[in-house]
């Protein structure tokens, strides 16, 4: 695709602690939607189940990087429904962000080993999920399917948060 052809780069990942262009904090009260929900218990999705955390359903929004699951709901300015990375919302964005396209032709509908990446595409694809590991809560997985969940214990689920933290 060339440039111009509806093709976005990617800039840098959305915090969600930025204020809009003029000043304001995204809600009167000064709080993010992301600080009135409680922290996600950990656990597997699959990608219909992954889908419905879009940010238009369900205020949460998560999307699953090189097979691993984030919930970037502090950074809804920009992926929400309204964002400039939307388009990843409730989504497995690994495809998009390794080949730097915002283009819906970029994201598979099935799961999508990433088998056709080139080398320097996966080691993008692993860069970007280390750079969604410091910024956002990690979650689960995202099954292959026909995969089975993981049975996640409050002790590792309590762990991994404040490993994070």
């Amino acid at each position: 695709m060339a440039a111009g052809d509806g093709d976005v780069k990617l800039g840098t990942l959305g915090s969600g602690s930025e204020s809009s262009s003029d000043g304001s904090s995204e809600s009167p009260s000064g709080e993010s939607p992301a600080a009135s929900l409680p922290r996600m218990k950990k656990r597997d999705f699959s990608l219909e189940q992954l889908r419905q955390y879009d940010g238009s359903r369900t205020p949460r929004i998560l999307l699953a990087v090189n097979g691993k699951v984030f919930d970037v709901t502090k950074g809804s300015k920009f992926y929400g429904p309204a964002g400039p990375y939307g388009i990843f919302a409730g989504r497995d964005a690994s495809r998009g962000l390794a080949t730097f396209c915002l283009d819906k032709d970029a994201l598979r509908d099935e799961y999508d080993d990433l088998s056709d990446l080139n080398a320097v595409q996966m080691e993008s694809v692993r860069e970007w999920e280390m750079q969604f590991k410091e910024k956002y809560d990690y979650v689960g997985r995202l099954l292959k399917p026909g995969e089975e969940p993981s049975e996640y214990t409050d002790e590792e689920d309590t762990k991994d948060h404040n490993k994070q933290d």
